[in-house]
């Protein structure tokens, strides 16, 4: 009988000092913890290259971050703050409000002293947000890029280019598919050259990836919700690596959730739509075989799915090394190369 497990299995006490606060100045330069059944091997991110082979299909999200947050006043005078969680359409978002009392529907509220916004109705935790000309244009000019709240200064123009991957291209996220900040060009070149086709899927992160599960009965959680997108062509990509024997290799738990999300039915299908996929330990991963990610935060559902994924008492062992060797955490910080259960100490 398989262990039932509670949120305090996947607590773990992390030094202060090991929450990076800024990226490396050289993007591949991060440190890999490759850990492959219960074998634990440090590298280099660089070494990601000789860990592939031909006929393998790397998988990216290729989502984009907003410049998600406002500071504003309401048309009372009373200040708010305003974090974009999803573009509904070009001119309407749902938006976390946060002011000492909330904005009533159909008050205004003036953002970033620049433009002002309609409240409309809430939608649970959300307010829906109506602006008077494009979204993407006024967010872009007039929003700040939505740090995590565990980086402890304000964004400035280096996060503005080290908080995207060098492939981002779809705007609509307000968290970094952090896995993928590892790649520059130059690396992503070489991966090609190697014969690893390189395929893309698009996972808008929602703010909802930073929350804590607060019920010690994972049951009882309820699971964020977040919209993707599979092209075609990923899905013709990911048959070929499963037609050849090789793998499937999902960077970031973002590309692996739109992945599994879309193979429910037991096989991947092309398609949009919106995930709330819960992964914990017990689920069968049906498309993807490896993993490339980040570390993440004590009692998160990032840390049930890994757990999942490579087993959890090897993630417990993996973690416990990576602190004691003084690997960066989180967003910032360095990155972990996971093998599936049924694909572990492949040749």
């Amino acid at each position: 009988m398989s262990k039932t497990y509670s949120l305090s299995d996947f607590d773990f006490d992390l030094p202060p000092e090991r929450i990076a606060q800024v990226p490396l100045p050289d993007r591949s330069a991060s440190r890999l913890l490759h850990l492959d059944g219960d074998r634990i091997t440090d590298r280099q991110f660089s070494d990601i290259v000789d860990q592939l082979q031909a006929g393998d299909t790397l998988v990216m999200n290729n989502t984009r971050v907003l410049k998600a947050r406002f500071f504003g006043q309401k048309d009372t005078g009373g200040q708010v703050e305003v974090l974009v969680e999803r573009v509904l359409d070009p001119r309407t978002v749902l938006a976390q409000v946060r002011a000492s009392k909330s904005p009533k529907p159909g008050s205004r509220i003036r953002l970033a002293d620049a433009f002002e916004v309609g409240v409309g109705e809430r939608a649970g935790e959300f307010f829906t947000l109506h602006f008077d000309g494009d979204v993407f244009e006024l967010i872009e000019a007039h929003g700040r890029l939505p740090l995590p709240p565990y980086i402890e200064h304000d964004a400035d123009d280096f996060d503005e280019q080290r908080y995207q991957t060098v492939y981002s291209k779809e705007p609509g996220a307000v968290a970094a598919p952090t896995a993928g900040l590892h790649f520059d060009q130059a690396l992503l070149d070489k991966v090609a050259a190697k014969g690893v086709r390189i395929a893309y899927v698009t996972l808008h992160v929602g703010a909802g990836t930073f929350q804590p599960v607060r019920v010690e009965n994972l049951a009882e959680h309820k699971m964020h919700s977040e919209w993707y997108t599979i092209p075609q062509e990923t899905v013709d990509a990911v048959r070929a690596a499963q037609a050849a024997g090789r793998d499937v290799v999902a960077v970031g738990t973002t590309s692996l959730r739109a992945l599994e999300s879309a193979s429910q039915s037991g096989a991947l299908a092309a398609g949009s739509g919106d995930t709330n996929l819960f992964i914990t330990p017990g689920y069968l991963f049906k498309t993807v075989t490896r993993l490339i990610t980040n570390f993440h935060l004590p009692k998160s559902t990032l840390m049930m799915l890994v757990s999942a994924f490579a087993g959890y008492d090897e993630i417990r062992a993996a973690y416990a090394h990576a602190i004691a060797s003084e690997y960066r955490f989180f967003s910032y910080g360095d990155a972990m190369l996971l093998t599936t259960h049924s694909r572990a100490t492949r040749n």
